[in-house]
């Protein structure tokens, strides 16, 4: 397999530049060229601009701003001949088939023999770009098209050449999935491959039925949002984002190139699009598109477009009485049958959407792909759908869609119609055979169902449990048998917020790894892997007084820590997303942690008008051995922004090892905690602890005081400083002493239970229950 050490990425606007900074996330070093600014004396200032940008971004391009270390700014003037010393090259100027094919005979001229040479184009087929191009050049020619932002948005279509080699295919997808962390989707030669394909049916899809139908902006975002299993920014705030007329250039590409497609209107921007275009509308970049900002501070008010007058309005929160009754349905599949169902507008809405949707993605199989498996990965890897469009169609049950399209007198398309000859009644089925419980597919060639294929080192709890079992479940986490000797705890509590369910689980899973395992891990495949404490019951415990219940359950995860931190066997947590407070403090208390790069850790207690009370503070002080860094980091509440940020921070250890991909994290967190068998030892619980005293607690309240007087905490942020202050300290002993954990985990418990007690924390708890958002009182 080809050995990729550096790379080129040509080309610096923002998604040159951001490719690069992902690259340099994988500790990759990259060569970022760009074109000469005329006038600008700094020659190498537009690939300059591009990695200060990266670094501005929000969210950002690099996991740490000292990543961006690893990306050296050029010039194509300058700098090309440095090509001949990078490994892949790859291409993401401007969609101009005249500048690319300009830009790569210059490049084939230095590249080295073997570098492999790959363009970055969403609508530009790759044979045009190629041609004429030496057989050399063509064979190490491929398309890597990178979703943008790289950093998050999981997709790479891999789109072969006419000549590419399949070693360098191999080299790439390998690649990509492993250092990049990226769900690499083989694609076809064709207009804007998968994603965008059906992407930009979708969404003019969308504006197409709102006008008709006579929906607002807001209304159409509602629907078209978490609801379905869609990201945040629903429809019209992610044309704002990505901007109208970035979409809109896309989309009348996409028309052009496909003439003998009978939907390509859908790709067209509607009427009201277009005068938004004229008007420079376009979205974040102009400062105003569907939705705008007004005022200031306090008085900001967001306003939303009236697409038919074209005026902005305050933008209101739409009602369907569908919505409402739906809402609250936590399974996907479950809500979205409720919701298409539904006879009201939103149900009509829905129903008018999806059905295009499936027709036509079923109508593209075989020209954009072979698999309805390539088309589902690549909506959920690049748009963030939760499903695709066959498993879409799956969810609100195949043969009921189907039904309800011949009552609507619409026309199947014969690939469906040879589904249903064959009996079958979904497009995906689960099955068994040799031994271990499979995914199967309807494969639309061969008119039959087809097993998905495995996937080495990637783990999936769902098919992990249908073909091994569960050995121990609750409401809340459950154990399951990883296979070669590893016991998995996961959680499955609502946004696996930690109660006793998963308490339990905990110490249910260390005693049958005692029994049966060689080690254990803490995975699971939520939305995140813990929010923390379970602050309804905090709250209710607090307010109704049962104070020796709440120190009861305070002891007993905090014992659990310290079980898990002292386990007769390995203990391998795997965090991931938002690994907040209690989350945060199971991952302190594991032997090693193997996050995904995406971890977003921290003890955030103060939030609620708490501090940690299950081993955070002491965990955090045995590892950063400095009262007042802890005392900063708890605090602020701080957070880190991604895998890398935590290990700087001190929330994850150095030793700790991190997943690029997270589709890889569980088999490689199974992985490492193999790995420490062999030399695995139990600790003991430490009693020699140095802690400051009254002086380092003098010290840490003054820290408070100040940062009272510069108004950045209120006063009883101070208050719940001091009793963070308390138990960092040691507590009011005189000099520094040592102490033990358990010392330390009393103090934490005191402190923690007599705040629960204070009217004003209830105040901070009851408001993020309420809000989400952080009370400063």
């Amino acid at each position: 397999m080809k050995t990729i050490r550096r790379v080129a990425v040509l080309g610096a606007g923002t998604m040159g530049a951001r490719i690069a900074a992902h690259f340099a996330n994988a500790g990759v070093p990259a060569l970022l060229l760009d074109i000469v600014v005329p006038g600008q004396p700094n020659r190498n200032a537009a690939a300059m601009k591009g990695i200060e940008n990266a670094l501005k971004l929000r969210p950002g391009g690099f996991f740490t701003d000292d990543k961006a270390a690893l990306v050296q700014p050029g010039n194509f003037e300058d700098h090309l001949e440095q090509l001949s010393e990078c490994d892949w090259i790859v291409e993401a100027v401007v969609e101009n088939l005249i500048l690319k094919r300009d830009l790569w005979r210059k490049v084939e001229k230095v590249r080295k023999p073997d570098a492999i040479v790959s363009t970055n184009t969403s609508g530009i087929p790759l044979a045009e770009i190629s041609e004429g191009f030496s057989t050399a050049f063509r064979t190490h020619f491929l398309g890597t098209h990178f979703f943008n932002p790289p950093r998050y948005l999981h997709l790479m279509e891999l789109i072969p050449g006419a000549e590419t080699a399949p070693e360098i295919l191999a080299a790439v997808n390998d690649f990509a999935d492993r250092r990049l962390g990226k769900g690499v989707v083989p694609t076809k030669d064709t207009p804007n491959f998968i994603a965008n394909r059906i992407g930009s049916f979708f969404g003019g899809t969308i504006a197409k039925v709102m006008v008709e139908e006579d929906f607002t902006i807001e209304e159409v975002d509602a629907l078209t949002g978490p609801l379905i299993g869609l990201p945040s920014t629903a429809s019209f705030r992610l044309l704002d984002l990505v901007g109208l007329d970035v979409w809109a250039f896309v989309g009348s590409n996409l028309y052009t190139a496909v003439p003998d497609d009978p939907w390509r209107d859908r790709f067209q921007p509607t009427d009201f699009q277009k005068k938004m275009i004229e008007r420079k509308w376009l979205g974040d970049k102009t400062g105003q598109g569907f939705y705008k900002r007004v005022g200031k501070g306090d008085n900001k008010e967001i306003q939303a477009l009236d697409w038919k007058t074209l005026e902005y309005h305050p933008a209101v929160k739409p009602r369907f009485a569908s919505v409402d009754a739906a809402r609250d349905i936590e399974n996907l599949g479950e809500r979205l049958r409720t919701l298409v169902r539904s006879e009201d507008r939103a149900g009509r809405f829905l129903w008018r959407v999806f059905s295009d949707l499936f027709l036509y993605s079923a109508e593209r199989i075989p020209e954009i792909s072979d698999r309805i498996v390539e088309i589902d990965r690549a909506m959920r890897w690049g748009y963030a759908n939760k499903l695709g469009p066959f498993e879409l169609w799956d969810a609100l049950g195949f043969v009921d869609v189907v039904t309800r399209l011949e009552l609507d007198h619409r026309g199947l398309p014969q690939n469906v119609k040879d589904i249903l000859s064959r009996g079958a009644i979904s497009l995906y089925r689960h099955a068994t055979g040799e031994g271990s419980a499979r995914t199967e597919y309807f494969d639309f060639l061969s008119k039959s169902y087809q097993p998905l294929e495995a996937r080495p080192g990637i783990l999936s709890l769902p098919d992990v449990k249908r073909s091994n079992g569960v050995v121990q479940q609750n409401s809340g986490a459950s154990l399951v048998d990883l296979g070669d000797g590893v016991l998995c705890v996961e959680f499955h509590s609502k946004m696996n917020a930690l109660g006793e369910d998963n308490i339990g689980m905990l110490y249910a899973g260390l005693e049958e790894t005692n029994r049966n395992f060689d080690a254990m891990v803490i995975a699971n495949e939520g939305e995140n892997f813990s929010v923390g404490a379970n602050l309804v019951m905090v709250l209710l415990g607090a307010q109704e007084g049962e104070w020796e219940e709440l120190n009861r359950a305070v002891h007993r995860f905090q014992q659990v820590n310290m079980a898990l931190k002292y386990a007769a066997k390995p203990v391998v947590s795997a965090p991931f997303a938002r690994t907040l407070g209690g989350g945060c403090e199971i991952v302190l208390h594991s032997t090693r942690s193997q996050a995904s790069a995406e971890t977003y850790i921290g003890l955030v207690e103060v939030g609620v008008g708490l501090i940690p009370g299950g081993g955070g503070c002491k965990e955090l002080l045995l590892r950063l051995k400095d009262p007042r860094r802890v005392f900063e980091l708890i605090g602020y509440a701080k957070v880190s922004t991604s895998a890398a940020d935590a290990q700087k921070l001190g929330l994850l250890d150095r030793a700790d090892s991190i997943s690029m991909n997270p589709e890889r994290l569980i088999g490689d967190a199974k992985a490492l905690a193999l790995s420490l068998v062999p030399q695995y030892s139990p600790g003991v619980p430490r009693t020699d602890v140095k802690v400051a005293g009254e002086n380092g607690f003098a010290l840490l309240k003054l820290g408070a005081w100040s940062a009272r007087q510069g108004r950045f905490i209120s006063d009883y942020d101070v208050t719940v400083a001091e009793k963070l202050g308390n138990v960092l300290t040691g507590g009011r002993l005189t000099g520094e002493q040592t102490v033990s954990e358990q010392y330390l985990l009393d103090l934490e418990r005191e402190a923690f239970l007599s705040l629960c007690g204070n009217p004003k924390t209830q105040e901070r708890m009851q408001h993020m229950l309420k809000t989400g958002k952080p009370l400063r009182n």
